[in-house]
């Protein structure tokens, strides 16, 4: 990809005036290709023959959909001659719109039908076309969705298909959805469904240079993805969020290239004063015909006061696509725009390249107390439906676990995983929250945390809400349980090659010498450093000394150490883990720890019984 060098003025985009128009230097130009070719490496670009095969998809689709409306509307009598003419049409958004969809990638898709179809036919009959075509697989249906939706697999591409219907005779197929007359006399669910292809739209025309927008984002959405910080569901960004915030850099930085965007964003983000909202344009620009739609507006709303990451959709009714963050993603976010930014000024300095920003989180080896949420169904029809409504809910369990006394925060991983028993459990999906313990104020007394209440009103909403989408009670196939484990326990449950994922962060124990012994202080951080009181000499040394002064105190530990006896060190799996019982409760949602005391923290199971079933 050649990155032209812009010469005419660009147009002033933003709320704000740019923060430089310069130019890219050779530099910038180098490292945006050297950005380019890492990504092909990851093989994020989708090659010509498939996106052949989703174009072919799309068409299928489209006329599909036609059809069905013609059908339709000869059922409602209808002349064949006028029902042949009202037409119908399927619009995309999202990363396929955008052009920065990856290989495998689902395409959010939008159904536009004329007046007299509405949802209630798209939800029964265009279901029961879809269900007898042969192409489609894991159809299915999600109506008490915030924005209704189906999804299904046609010819193994995922699709999500949204429906909206317009107060208009006949859809042409020239028609756009820009012109905001267009939301008269609609009902709120189609106004939402119609949000998706307009924010697209707008995005596109809001960025001074797309192809340089495209390819920076490209970068930031895996970044996001290795970096465990990409779903809106469990409260992180999704990607209309993260493409926001690169096209709101593109403006600070109209003539910028794809490499030096990517450097300005880490530095942006890490710097913005939140909850000052992220907004393309004055909401004033933003054209509303009058209509009664609500809009978001901290001023005058106090709920969204309370949002803590507003970004702001550019059309109207804009609305903050990042309501879902909780106080602990947005602390995690923090973090990883600090580690992002440093990552970036490496490659710019010359001290690394592009693969050190891209690598895998260290999720896995963070923490020392983790929570296992198990989803589990009888067969696949019901798994896909199950695991769609426990995760959708997953973030009212972290909100829950943020309120707890002694826990820092609650780090939800994104992504799912599969028990590492499959032929046993072929039919479960789990997820891992990783547990920040706070550090002590008062090191001479335990800690006592409680994760019984959380996890029963996590539990107790999930089958509530089932119960209230069902006419029926729900099965006793379907489960979701909680287990409480300890870091070397994940093996019971995760794969040993998602375990390996990540590489370890520099040990953060500190150790205190008193009356000139080897005895340790140990911090509540819970971090694996503080499992034995023999902590190597590396560790034993604080890490904010200068130079000097840490030879001297590396040369008197040495001395001291030489003294004593070596200690035996404890071994990491001193007893094996029990193997999970079917239908079991091992929550250990209770645990005990006291950091003056240099063996491994007590943890107290406790086994609260909802509905008589163990968290099921």
């Amino acid at each position: 990809m050649n990155f032209k060098v812009m010469t005419s003025a660009p147009k002033t985009l933003g709320v704000t005036s740019a923060i430089s128009t310069a130019e890219p230097k050779a530099l910038d130009i180098k490292l945006s290709s050297d950005l380019e070719e890492v990504l092909r490496e990851f093989d994020i670009f989708e090659p010509e023959n498939e996106l052949n095969e989703r174009i072919n998809v799309l068409q299928q689709l489209n006329s599909l959909a036609k059809q069905w409306i013609v059908d339709l509307s000869i059922q409602r009598f209808i002349p064949r001659q006028i029902a042949e003419q009202v037409g119908g049409k399927i619009f995309t958004f999202g990363s396929y719109r955008l052009g920065v969809h990856t290989r495998g990638a689902d395409i959010d898709t939008l159904l536009v039908a004329p007046r007299h179809i509405d949802r209630a036919d798209f939800f029964s009959t265009f279901y029961e076309i879809l269900q007898g075509h042969t192409a489609v697989t894991d159809l299915r249906a999600i109506e008490e969705a915030f924005v209704p939706v189906m999804k299904f697999q046609f010819k193994g591409i995922e699709i999500d298909l949204l429906f909206a219907r317009l107060a208009l005779q006949s859809i042409p197929d020239n028609l756009t959805l820009g012109d905001v007359d267009l939301l008269k006399n609609l009902d709120y669910k189609c106004v939402k469904s119609l949000n998706g292809c307009r924010v697209t739209e707008d995005i596109l025309n809001l960025v001074p240079k797309a192809e340089n927008f495209r390819l920076a984002l490209r970068a930031i959405k895996l970044w996001a993805k290795r970096r465990g910080c990409y779903s809106n569901v469990l409260g992180f960004l999704g990607g209309v969020s993260w493409a926001i915030l690169m096209a709101r850099v593109c403006q600070l930085y109209p003539k910028a290239a794809p490499a030096t965007l990517v450097h300005k964003f880490f530095l942006v983000f890490d710097q913005w004063k939140w909850p000052t909202p992220v907004m393309l344009r004055h909401p004033e620009e933003i054209p509303s015909a009058n209509l009664p739609y609500p809009v978001w507006d901290s001023r005058n709303n106090l709920s969204d006061r309370a949002h803590l990451m507003p970004i702001l959709t550019p059309t109207f009714p804009q609305q903050n696509s990042t309501f879902n963050v909780s106080h602990s993603t947005k602390n995690i976010m923090a973090q990883e725009f600090k580690i992002g930014l440093q990552a970036c000024e490496d490659v710019f300095s010359g001290k690394s390249d592009w693969n050190g920003l891209f690598e895998v989180s260290d999720f896995f080896h963070r923490y020392k107390h983790y929570i296992v949420i198990q989803a589990t169904a009888a067969n696949n029809k019901e798994h896909l439906e199950w695991i769609g409504l426990v995760e959708s809910k997953i973030r009212i369990l972290v909100g829950h676990l943020e309120r707890c006394q002694h826990l820092a925060s609650a780090h939800i991983n994104p992504s799912s995983y599969p028990h590492v028993d499959k032929e046993q459990y072929p039919f479960t999906t789990q997820w891992l929250i990783g547990l920040d313990i706070a550090k002590q104020t008062d090191k001479s007394q335990p800690i006592n945390l409680d994760l019984t209440d959380p996890i029963q009103r996590f539990v107790s909403v999930v089958y509530s809400t089932m119960t209230a989408n069902t006419t029926t009670t729900v099965p006793e196939t379907l489960q979701v349980e909680a287990h409480h484990v300890r870091r070397r326990q994940l093996s019971d449950f995760v794969s040993p090659v998602t375990l390996k994922q990540g590489r370890r962060r520099p040990k953060k124990t500190s150790v205190s010498l008193l009356d000139g012994s080897n005895n340790t202080t140990i911090g509540s951080s819970f971090n694996d450093s503080a499992r034995s009181t023999n902590t190597s000499l590396t560790n034993t040394i604080p890490k904010d000394l200068p130079p000097t002064d840490r030879s001297e105190q590396r040369k008197r530990l040495s001395e001291t150490q030489s003294t004593e006896p070596a200690k035996k060190p404890r071994p990491d799996h001193a007893q094996p883990s029990p193997p999970r019982q079917n239908n079991s409760c091992s929550t250990d949602s209770t645990y005990t720890s006291n950091s003056n005391n240099s063996e491994e923290n007590e943890v107290r199971s406790a086994r609260p019984i909802v509905d008589n079933q163990c968290f099921s």
